[in-house]
């Protein structure tokens, strides 16, 4: 299991993304909905690691807006190796922008995270599946499809750990 940064989506696009859930689930493709008990919420993570501490992530964003309202325009559905189906937002300058302030500021506190969501490296995504399977790919990609774009507002933020079972709200 991994820790994550995550930032959420106002009420409609939550209620968009649930829905794309629902359609994926009824064509055979497990989504975020049914796994780790209906803990996960419509997201976009900023940021991973294996683990992380909320006082020690709290203490180095300390000062910092984690949840600032960006506006994020979902405009494409993705896959990344191993079968790993998300919808993606334009990575707008101040999305960007944004990701790497705390990026920095969590790497100057010593605060180790995964490569793949280094700046310069992230995609800026929100996981519908995991486990995709290749059969059901092109159904799902329609089914993705269907709903862009999708337009989100950045609502709040929060540290969680499902495997912990924290879930830190951050400002």
């Amino acid at each position: 299991m991994v820790a994550a940064l995550e930032l959420y989506l106002d009420t409609a696009a939550t209620r968009r993304i649930r829905v794309l859930w629902d359609a994926l689930e009824a064509e055979g493709v497990q989504s975020m909905r049914s796994l780790l008990e209906q803990r996960h919420r419509p997201h976009v993570s900023l940021a991973v690691a294996p683990r992380l501490d909320p006082e020690q992530v709290a203490a180095a964003l300390a000062g910092t807006t984690v949840a600032v309202p960006l506006r994020l325009s979902f405009q494409y559905a993705g896959q990344f190796v191993g079968r790993v189906l998300w919808l993606g937002p334009v990575p707008t300058p101040q999305l960007l922008a944004h990701h790497r302030q705390v990026h920095a500021r969590l790497a100057a506190a010593g605060v180790t995270l995964v490569e793949h969501y280094q700046p310069d490296r992230w995609v800026p995504h929100c996981t519908l599946s995991m486990r995709v399977p290749n059969t059901l790919m092109a159904v799902a990609v329609r089914r993705c499809l269907e709903i862009l774009p999708l337009e989100a507002t950045v609502v709040a933020a929060a540290l969680t750990d499902h495997a912990r079972n924290i879930s830190h709200p951050l400002p």
